[in-house]
């Protein structure tokens, strides 16, 4: 599985990003998380917020900063 965050490289999306990593490890998924402050890649999906949470390219999140529970939840379910 593909797990992305993808942002502008701002503090609320370098946050995200590492909450999906304690989160993904916490979920026991072996997966990597990757970032990228590719801005075009959320455009090109016809989003206009940030950060994104991506799985398998398919966005899951969009634009908020979950606390952690919320997170568990939201990757869980889409998994």
């Amino acid at each position: 599985m593909k797990i992305e965050v993808i942002g502008s490289g701002c503090k609320k999306c370098k946050t995200l990003f590492e909450l999906t990593e304690v989160v993904v490890r916490e979920l026991n998924i072996h997966d990597i998380v990757l970032y990228s402050n590719d801005i075009n890649k959320i455009v090109s999906m016809g989003l206009m917020s940030s950060p994104v949470l991506t799985l398998d390219d398919r966005p899951i999140l969009v634009g908020i900063l979950p606390d952690k529970e919320r997170l568990k939840e939201i990757i869980s379910k889409n998994l």
